[in-house]
């Protein structure tokens, strides 16, 4: 049955109705009339009766009148809505249509990632065997020509041998040369998109907070929301086994350096290791594919490789090949996006077990000398050799590797920064030992290279095992032996000895009984039971206990051993570094004199939390205990195992036992 024309379906499930009557009056609305309606309707949709008495009073209009008018209203509206959003999606359809077409052309075109680096390993390959036929080359025209003199076939003369033309194997093949050149080409075209992709996802990872970012109930530090990532930046993943896991973590703080200043010392791998002495061991710049605007480094990229590495020989140093990309977003603030990348330009000596995902700082300048950082980690991991037990809440909870360690570690060598180009003073060092800022300086200097390279030797790679050590909180002591011919350290045999323990006590505790010059007695063996006394210092920092010390270990007539020490502490932990150093050698440093050439062997302490949830006043920190030692060569390897095992296992345990009984853990054996 068809309904009357004057009845028109409401926006609400129910149905209008009216009369010719009603029909007549709502066409003689007066204009004031309906703007007071479209007034109401803007504020309340669906007026209840009170709401629709009071318009018919104050309109003069029925009350069936004002309940059609607002439902007709509603129709409206709501047909208008859908139709536009019909429109829209319409469009939305053409476009996806439109980009799906694009994207299927392109990929005829495209070679993928495994494709290429497979072309580079055969071009590569290629490349060594025309090598080897190249060098071949010529010891076979010689071995025709003298062949010949003696033996020469029928119908055929010296002049036709010597005459022969050779194969063309020469580098400057046109083929060869084009080929080579287009898959170089290729492959930098595949580096910007990586590195633009992975710049991309960085900038966005910065600005969106909470559907990606969420506080850590265990120690309130930021990390990525696993599902929110996964749907917003979706991807295959690197290691696909039940061992691989993912680290994230997201950390901000204010350095004093300009935000320009530090972007060009990012961009330089040896600053770069300058900047991080106790986390970046190795850094290289392979390739620079784009150099970037003068003047602010905007579109720099580059192919770089680094190892970094902390805390212990217990935990494995990871190696990464990747992509350094700069980007100023906006003036005075910049973006640096790392990305693994898999290169044929370098090799690993042993199988990657980390990953780099987008990952890398926002620098801004705050124009008062000081820069906002904010820094991004995120990678991911195969545990395939898994971590330590001592160590596996420390790096499973994206501390040990985090971003807080890096802006933590930054913050300390900006500070650093600005006490090396102060003028020497009084509040700064004392004893009158050193007297000149040239002095300081190379004081300074020489004492950082000590920190690097007590740093660089915690790898121990291709360590010894001893586990004598067996106790539960103790992980057994690793031990390095290496010839060094390096400049800066001593020549010759070096051992390198490590152990690692658990101790229930806080990092401060022990940081502080560890550089007090009163109870260094107790463990140190240097001190060979005599009291010690600090001569001199320089501030490396804010924290009155970060320094530079010279320590006297005896007395001054008997010997002419001084200690060169650094103490360092922060929120993540703290370290202990000292090495002897004779007085003429110091000398050399505290006239102002170059000491990059002193050599200098350390020893010392690395302190940090469990990684484990404070429970109330209960806490536990980790501790490295590291000595290096220069041994004259042996006769044999044999001999010289035999006599390391004992050596360095006396001098280790017997160390770690007087810690233990001067701090009263000894119980935990």
């Amino acid at each position: 049955m068809e309904l009357p024309r004057n009845y028109q379906s409401s926006g609400d499930g129910h149905e209008a109705s009216s009369s010719r009557k009603g029909k007549k009056k709502r066409q003689r609305h007066t204009s004031e009339q309906i703007q007071r309606l479209e007034e109401f309707f803007m504020n309340c949709t669906h007026p209840d009766e009170n709401e629709r008495k009071q318009l018919c009073r104050e309109l003069g209009l029925e009350p069936n009148q004002i309940m059609f008018w607002f439902q007709n209203k509603r129709t409206q509206i709501k047909a208008q809505t859908e139709t536009t959003e019909t429109t829209a999606l319409r469009q939305l359809n053409e476009n996806i249509r439109h980009e799906n077409f694009v994207m299927k052309e392109t990929l005829k075109n495209v070679v993928c990632p495994t494709c290429l680096q497979r072309l580079q390993l055969e071009n590569s390959y290629l490349k060594q065997e025309h090598d080897k036929l190249a060098n071949l080359l010529p010891k076979y025209n010689e071995t025709l020509v003298v062949g010949s003199s003696l033996n020469l076939s029928p119908g055929c003369s010296m002049d036709q041998v010597i005459a022969r033309p050779p194969l063309n194997l020469s580098p400057t093949n046109p083929a060869l040369a084009y080929q080579l050149n287009e898959n170089a080409e290729m492959e930098k075209a595949l580096m910007k998109d990586i590195a633009a992709s992975a710049m991309e996802e960085l900038v966005k990872l910065f600005q969106i907070e909470k559907p990606i970012w969420i506080k850590s109930p265990t120690n309130g530090r930021y990390l990525l929301n696993r599902d929110n990532y996964d749907k917003m930046f979706p991807k295959a993943k690197h290691f696909k086994n039940s061992r691989a896991r993912v680290e994230s973590s997201k950390d901000s703080g204010v350095v004093h350096i300009s935000a320009a200043h530090l972007v060009d010392m990012f961009l330089d791998s040896n600053k770069w290791e300058e900047l991080f002495p106790t986390i970046v061991t190795t850094a290289k710049t392979i390739e620079v594919l784009e150099t970037g605007m003068s003047g602010n480094r905007n579109g720099c990229l580059q192919l770089m490789y680094e190892q970094i590495h902390i805390l212990s020989p217990l935990v494995l140093p990871r190696d990464f090949y990747f992509l350094r990309h700069c980007q100023q977003t906006e003036p005075g603030t910049w973006v640096i996006a790392d990305v693994s990348y898999n290169s044929a330009k370098g090799s690993f000596s042993r199988q990657p077990q980390s990953w780099r995902l987008p990952s890398g700082c926002m620098i801004e300048d705050m124009h008062n000398g000081y820069a906002k950082i904010t820094w991004i980690e995120h990678m991911e991991v195969d545990d395939k050799t898994q971590t330590h037990r001592l160590y596996r809440d420390l790096i499973c909870s994206s501390v040990a590797y985090g971003a807080e360690r890096w802006v933590v570690t930054l913050q300390r060598m900006c500070e650093r920064f600005d006490c090396l180009v102060d003028d020497v003073g009084s509040t700064c060092v004392f004893g009158g030992v050193v007297t000149l800022p040239e002095g300081k300086k190379s004081l300074m200097k020489l004492s950082q290279r000590m920190v690097k390279n007590f740093c660089g030797m915690l790898s121990m790679e291709g360590k010894l095992d001893f586990p004598q050590l067996s106790e539960v909180d103790s992980s057994g002591i690793r031990v390095s032996v290496h010839k060094n011919t390096e400049i800066g350290q001593p020549h010759g045999t070096i051992v390198s000895v490590a152990t690692s323990l658990w101790l229930p006590l806080s990092s401060q505790t022990i940081f502080n009984f560890l550089r007090d010059e009163k109870t260094r007695i107790q463990w140190d063996v240097l001190s060979h039971g005599n009291p010690v006394h600090e001569i001199a210092y320089i501030s490396t920092g804010t924290h009155p206990k970060n320094h530079i010390s010279i320590i006297r270990p005896f007395i001054p007539m008997e010997d002419n051993m001084l200690i060169l020490q650094e103490c360092h502490i922060d929120p993540l932990g703290s370290y202990i570094i000292y090495a002897p150093v004779d007085i003429q050698t110091l000398n050399v440093a505290v006239s102002g004199e170059d000491s990059s050439n002193i050599a200098i062997l350390p020893s010392g302490f690395l302190i940090s939390g469990d990684g484990r949830p404070e429970m109330g006043d209960a806490c536990g920190s980790l501790v490295t205990v590291v000595f290096h030692i220069l041994v004259s060569s042996p006769t044999t390897s044999e001999q010289m195992n035999m006599e390391l095992v004992a050596t360095v296992n006396t001098l280790i345990s017997s160390t770690v036992t007087k810690i233990k009984v001067a701090l009263k853990c000894s119980g935990l054996d």
